[in-house]
C-alpha cells in the first residue's frame, strides 16, 4: 500500500503526520518505507543528518539512480527512508513537458515495492509536478487538515486535481480519510471547524484528531518521532491510534 499525505496548504501538520505514521507503522513491525519528496527535506532532517546525504529522491527521479541506492536505514528496524535534498526545488522545472514526467516516481518504486507493506511519501504544500508523481504513484491519498479558520481553503483544488489524475493517470487512486490536526480543545472555534471538516467530509474524516502538542513540534530537533521523544504524550497515543484506523480502512 502507497499512501501519499498531501495539502497544498502549508503548515497544517503534513510532515509531522508523514513521520509519526510512518514510525507507528514501524512500532507495530510492519515493514514501511518513508520517502520524502519535499525539498525542504524536514522528514529527512527527522531521522538523518541531512549533511550526509549525497544522492536523494531528485537523483531518483531526474537522473535515474536506482531507489535503492539513495534509501536509508533508520534506527528503526522496520523503517527505511528516501530523503530529499533542496535539490529537489529544480524538479518541476526539470520536469515539465517531458513525456514521463508524471510517472516517475511509479516507475522508479517498481523496483522495491515488494519489499514493504506500507509506503508513506511526504510531498511539498503544492500542486505541482511533485504532488501529481506522488499521487499518481499512491494507492491512496490522506489529508491533514488543520482545526483552523481557512481550514478547508484549497480543498477543492486539490480534490479537482485527485479526480483528474483518477480520469487518467491513476483510476485506482482512493482517498483513505482526512486526518484533523493541530486541535486545540480548549477553544470553541477550533470544535466548530471539526465539525465544519466533518459536514463536508463525512465519514471519510478520521474518529483520531491530532492535538495541538509542543512535543510534536520539538521532536525533529532530535532527530525522533513521537514514539521516542515523548511515548506517553498526546501525540505518541493520537498518532498510534491513527496508524490503527489506517489499518482498519485498508
Amino acid at each position: 500500500m502507497i499512501i501519499a499525505i498531501a495539502n497544498q496548504k502549508g503548515g497544517v501538520g503534513k510532515t509531522t503526520t508523514a513521520i509519526n505514521l510512518a514510525a507507528a507503522f514501524a512500532h507495530k513491525g510492519i515493514r514501511t518505507l518513508l520517502i520524502d519528496l519535499d525539498p525542504q527535506a524536514n522528514t529527512t532532517i527527522a531521522f538523518v543528518d541531512p549533511h550526509g546525504v549525497t544522492q536523494s529522491m531528485y537523483d531518483v527521479l531526474l537522473e535515474g539512480t536506482p531507489i535503492e541506492s539513495v534509501i536509508q536505514k533508520t534506527k528503526h528496524e522496520s523503517l527505511d527512508l528516501a530523503p530529499a535534498r533542496i535539490a529537489l526545488a529544480k524538479l518541476e522545472g526539470a520536469l515539465s513537458g517531458q513525456f514521463d514526467g508524471h510517472f516517475r516516481l511509479k516507475d522508479r518504486l517498481a523496483s522495491v515495492i515488494a519489499n514493504y507493506e506500507y509506503v508513506i511519501i511526504d510531498t511539498p504544500p503544492t500542486l505541482g509536478l511533485i504532488t501529481v508523481n506522488a499521487m499518481v504513484a499512491a494507492s491512496h491519498l490522506l489529508i491533514p487538515i488543520q482545526s483552523a479558520f481557512f481550514a478547508l481553503e484549497g480543498t477543492d483544488d486539490l480534490l479537482e486535481t485527485v479526480d483528474k489524475i483518477k480520469a487518467r493517470a491513476n483510476p485506482d487512486l482512493q482517498l483513505l480519510g482526512v486526518v484533523v490536526t493541530l486541535h486545540d480543545r480548549r477553544t470553541v472555534l477550533a470544535r466548530d471547524i471539526l465539525d465544519q471538516i466533518s459536514t463536508v467530509f463525512g465519514d471519510k474524516v478520521f474518529r483520531t484528531v491530532v492535538s495541538r502538542s509542543v512535543r510534536l513540534e520539538e521532536s525533529p530537533a532530535y532527530r525522533a518521532s513521537i514514539f521516542e521523544h515523548a511515548p506517553g504524550s498526546s501525540g505518541a497515543l493520537e498518532y498510534y491510534a491513527l496508524c490503527e484506523e489506517v489499518i482498519a480502512r485498508v
